[in-house]
């Protein structure tokens, strides 16, 4: 009796080990399958329709761009890249949405500078530009050039300093909180200038106001400022970027006469924290792709845009690097949070 009941207890523990043996199996072979699926499952992406938001209205520069992207990646990918126009506060809730949509690759955010930059320092928003978003590559960007109203007496960006330093002057943007805002009130800071901001609701409205002499300088896009120079209307004296534009090679930059001073909007993709990074590379190289070929950096001059299609690692370097241009010009434009 007792012979078998040692016998029993020791086929119990061994075949206790070999449960034991077994569930430690499991234990390590269920993260490694579930980590193989998740790969595989990256690697076929995109399966299905991919929607790309947008935070802006449909025909804005970051909704045509946005279009104009989609369309090249669904030829490319073969599969369907739907834009999905959520608008409000700023561009707040678009970016609030894909922030807390699933990593998966199945849900875009086409951005504009301001969503990363501008709006989370102004305004309480229920995402972290910094954690809960993955820059992937930026497509476009528009660089802001300072025009003022062929009237005054001016032909470069120190005989306007000198003349504007004489008077009272006003510049215009498309609103408060703009780029073009914080891109005028940065320069103004810098050049030691007493100058009065008028926002109005729109470029078109600050370009006319441009025109007739309503304002004196505006910092605006390309498209509402080059076209207006053969009128004889309007002089272009610096753009804000880093570098001289392709398309106005005799236009000096603002940071030519005050070093680090640029301001520019990017418009690009990013993607939920936490995406696998198979599809984050598989679609920033379909990105840099799109924003390289022929055709689309052609439409993109047309609109007065800089092709880009940077890497993930450029991308996030860009944002980093930008962002203390962004708070002096905050803090030069005197704007508190709300």
């Amino acid at each position: 009796m007792r012979a078998a009941t040692t016998t029993m207890g020791s086929t119990a523990r061994q075949l206790l080990a070999r449960v034991r043996v077994v569930r430690g199996t499991t234990l390590i072979v269920a993260p490694v399958l579930m980590l193989a699926m998740t790969s595989a499952r990256a690697t076929d992406w995109p399966a299905k329709p991919v929607t790309v938001v947008v935070g802006y209205a449909a025909g804005g520069n970051t909704d045509v761009m946005a279009r104009m992207a989609s369309k090249k990646l669904s030829e490319d990918l073969k599969q369907s890249f739907i834009v999905e126009n959520r608008i409000g506060a700023g561009g707040a809730l678009a970016a609030a949405y894909v922030a807390q949509a699933a990593p998966d690759g199945y849900t875009l955010f086409f951005a504009a500078a301001p969503q990363i930059a501008i709006v989370p320092q102004l305004q309480k928003v229920n995402y972290d530009p910094k954690k809960d978003f993955v820059p992937v590559s930026v497509f476009g960007t528009g660089p802001f050039i300072l025009g003022i109203n062929s009237s005054i007496p001016a032909k470069t960006i120190a005989e306007f300093v000198a003349y504007a330093k004489t008077r009272k002057i006003n510049y215009g943007s498309s609103g408060v909180g703009s780029v073009a805002h914080l891109a005028g009130a940065l320069f103004v800071n810098r050049a030691g200038l007493d100058a009065v901001h008028v926002p109005f609701r729109g470029s078109g409205q600050v370009t006319a106001a441009l025109l007739g002499g309503q304002i004196d300088m505006f910092f605006g896009n390309a498209s509402d400022l080059v076209p207006q120079v053969e009128s004889g209307k309007v002089t272009l004296l610096g753009v804000a970027t880093p570098q001289r534009m392709k398309q106005l090679p005799n236009v000096p930059t603002i940071g030519e006469t005050y070093p680090s001073t640029s301001l520019e909007s990017w418009n690009g993709f990013l993607l939920p924290a936490k995406t696998p990074p198979e599809i984050i590379d598989k679609l920033a190289k379909h990105v840099i792709a799109a924003a390289r070929d022929p055709g689309t950096a052609a439409q993109l001059a047309a609109l007065g845009i800089e092709p880009n299609g940077t890497t993930p690692e450029e991308f996030a370097a860009q944002i980093s690097r930008e962002q203390p241009q962004f708070d002096d010009a905050i803090k030069a434009a005197k704007l508190q949070p709300e």
